[in-house]
């Protein structure tokens, strides 16, 4: 027998385990990957939570409030600090990967069926977490709406964002973290907080060009064929990089198995694995490999202002 809810799901996924199990070897990374998800589940119930999917490294779970729900998710993220830094369940591990949690949040009609939950906010949860950075929380808009308003400001909006197996676009905002009024860093130090009002980003891939200004974030850059810079490459990971536009700059984030590469004109490149950083001046952005010797897969870009 079949009920029809309103719930909000939310998925949990943890990233590194992978070099858990290359490093540890199977029976040690399954237990500390075990224990973790078990903890994580523990916050879900605290919260109100019922856990109806494990996926080995990750979790999916209903709550009948959103409020619930994004407390949960910052809870979670809190829970896994504890876990790695705290219970020091990595230490000895060197040079084991540190665990990063990521977590997406969606609302709307589903329906229980024997224990297991189905519909399009499942659907969404489900695929939005291929967008959503380390240690980040993604929630669509339609969470942020049903949150009381005073919540609002604890969200930043991104647009709407290519879904895969969506025909339309969904609105998704990124939960903000305690650090967030800080202006964002850059490899050449502090942008300036009195950027120019109208900024423009420009990019180029494989003999295409195009230009983006602050309003026309964010860009989704991958393998996915919805994707706005869309380069189809091995190396290269179906959402690999999301560029929005945050505190006056162009933000970039990697979101891939393999890396993102950053080289300014005239430094040396940096490696982003999880995290973002400020593009400023003019450079290139490899895709899965430094940008030197990388055949295609990397794009040039170039920050301008109106004025």
């Amino acid at each position: 027998m079949s009920t029809t809810l309103n719930r909000t799901v939310l998925a949990a996924d943890l990233r590194g385990s992978t070099g858990l199990f290359e490093n540890l070897g199977n029976a040690p990374a399954t237990s500390l990957v075990t224990r973790c998800v078990a903890a994580l589940g523990d916050v879900v119930g605290a919260w109100g939570g019922l856990v109806f999917k494990t996926l080995g490294d990750g979790l999916m779970a209903t709550f009948a409030s959103c409020a619930d729900a994004c407390g949960c998710a910052e809870h979670l993220h809190a829970q896994l600090r504890r876990l790695v830094e705290d219970d020091g369940i990595m230490s000895g591990h060197a040079p084991t990967p540190h665990l990063r949690l990521r977590v997406a949040l969606a609302c709307g009609e589903v329906i229980e069926q024997d224990g297991d939950f189905f519909g399009d906010a499942v659907n969404v949860a489900a695929r939005l977490i291929e967008h959503t950075g380390d240690d980040e929380t993604l929630v669509t808009e339609a969470v942020r709406e049903a949150l009381p308003a005073g919540l609002h400001g604890s969200f930043r909006s991104l647009d709407r964002l290519a879904i895969r197996g969506r025909s339309e676009p969904v609105g998704v905002c990124v939960a903000l973290r305690q650090d967030a009024a800080d202006l964002p860093t850059t490899h050449f130090g502090d942008l300036a907080a009195d950027a120019p009002r109208t900024m423009w980003l420009d990019l180029a891939w494989l003999g295409r060009h195009r230009s983006f200004s602050s309003a026309q974030t964010p860009v989704l850059i991958g393998r996915d064929a919805q994707a706005t810079c869309h380069i189809d490459l091995p190396t290269v990971s179906r959402s690999h990089a999301r560029i929005d536009w945050h505190s006056g700059g162009f933000q970039l984030t990697d979101l891939s198995f393999n890396g993102t590469y950053v080289h300014f004109q005239g430094a040396d490149p940096m490696g982003l694995r999880r995290g973002t950083c400020t593009l400023v001046g003019s450079g290139a952005i490899g895709l899965g490999a430094p940008t030197a010797g990388t055949r295609g897969a990397w794009l040039e870009f170039r920050v301008a202002s109106d004025s």
